[in-house]
């Protein structure tokens, strides 16, 4: 039998996933599962996309442009002025999924062999996506007792080497929630320009900072304009996952040529929902500002719930909707997988994404969780009622 590559073989499991069998296998005993695990948000998508998709009157579904549909992106431009990100239509590339835009940002940009520099915790298809390019992804570790800030920037510069190309970051940070501030940016900034280095930005969250301090986008940072490619995704701020529009965003030609060329291979992006993507962008100020607060108080609700459970420990996250916590736990992947298939708690139990996948250093997060505060607070209640009574049984306790 021919034997799979090599490049298979690396691929890692995703963290937010490989736990779905045994998640199937609870509901089908009977249980119900709160799913903590995936950033899957559980509020409305606009009422704008909806409609916009009900209103699609064609006799036929063609191809859209490899780039993206015009009109859309020349939308695209207004909405990111609201946040003073400058940009014109032809600096944007509508990809499928955010997931794509880091994809073709590291093809274009890297050569097998060539190094990144992510901080860790991060989110785990980036290992994989720079598997597919054949780059080296090289992870400085943040501690979830500083709150995953920005590890010293001295770290950074003993890993840069003659094959050092780019820094990836997140902002606000999947899976730890974490906001960069001016002041960290202005570290990356510098590095990135002393170096000459590519700034991976992916910045999908920024509709959800809790800070009072202004979002800070790679873009903002002078000096480096040509260096910054960003990566955006209409999934979480419009809870539109299952559309699969993402947005490749930079000002240098160079790497939007070779992008392109990626994306002719592929045909192009899906046109329905570019279609919903487009209309997303009427949606009111009262849907984003609602939603906004509802994260905010799921996230104190869930914070506060956390911190009282003996043993447990979660810094507040400042944006996202996602927070790393400490658990007494032997093993969270063992633990994550028990919760699944040995216990239940008045027929119910929860799904969390084990931390140690979103890390590359062994050894680091056997005793961390992800969770998304996607659900209603009433089901988070009940969620950490799951958790409190799971740890006071489970075999792997550490307190």
């Amino acid at each position: 039998m021919p034997e799979i590559s090599k490049r298979g073989i690396r691929m890692p499991e995703s963290p937010i996933r490989k736990l779905v069998s045994f998640a199937d296998k609870a509901k089908a005993d009977g249980k119900k599962v709160f799913h903590l695990n995936i950033g899957q948000p559980d509020l409305p998508t606009p009422q704008v996309a909806i409609d916009a998709i009900k209103r699609i009157d064609r006799k036929i579904l063609e191809y859209s442009p490899s780039e993206g549909i015009r009109s859309y992106r020349e939308k695209l431009v207004s909405y990111y002025e609201k946040f003073n990100i400058k940009v014109s239509a032809d600096d944007i590339i509508i990809t499928t999924g955010g997931s794509e835009a880091v994809t073709y940002a590291f093809l274009a940009c890297l050569d097998p062999g060539d190094e990144i520099i992510v901080p860790e915790p991060s989110y785990a298809n980036y290992t994989a996506f720079a598997i597919v390019a054949g780059a080296v992804v090289k992870t400085i570790p943040s501690k979830i007792d500083e709150g995953f800030s920005l590890p010293p920037v001295e770290k950074f510069e003993k890993l840069i080497t003659n094959r050092t190309k780019g820094i990836l970051i997140c902002n606000p940070n999947n899976p730890t929630g974490y906001l960069y501030t001016q002041a960290e940016m202005n570290k990356i900034r510098d590095l990135v320009k002393k170096y000459d280095l590519y700034l991976f930005s992916d910045e999908v969250y920024r509709e959800f900072c809790y800070t009072g301090a202004p979002y800070i986008s790679a873009f903002h940072l002078k000096g480096i304009e040509n260096n910054v490619i960003l990566v955006d995704s209409v999934s979480k701020r419009y809870s539109e996952c299952g559309l699969r529009i993402g947005a490749l965003i930079t000002k240098n030609k160079a790497v939007r040529n070779s992008v392109i060329k990626f994306c002719q291979a592929r045909l192009s992006p899906p046109l329905i929902g570019q279609i919903a993507a487009e209309a997303s962008l009427d949606t009111s100020e009262e849907y984003m500002l609602e939603t906004y607060n509802e994260y905010l108080e799921r996230r104190k609700f869930l914070i506060d719930g956390l911190n009282r459970i003996n043993g447990v420990y979660s810094p507040i996250p400042m944006g996202a909707f996602y927070t790393v916590a400490r658990l007494p736990v032997d093993d969270s992947d063992k633990f994550c997988q028990w919760l699944l298939s040995d216990f239940s708690y008045q027929d119910q139990t929860i799904f969390m994404a084990p931390a140690s996948g979103f890390y590359t250093t062994p050894g680091l997060g056997k005793n961390e969780v992800r969770i998304a505060y996607v659900l209603k607070k009433e089901d988070l209640a009940v969620s950490l009622k799951i958790l409190e009574e799971a740890l006071k049984i489970y075999p792997g306790r550490t307190l």
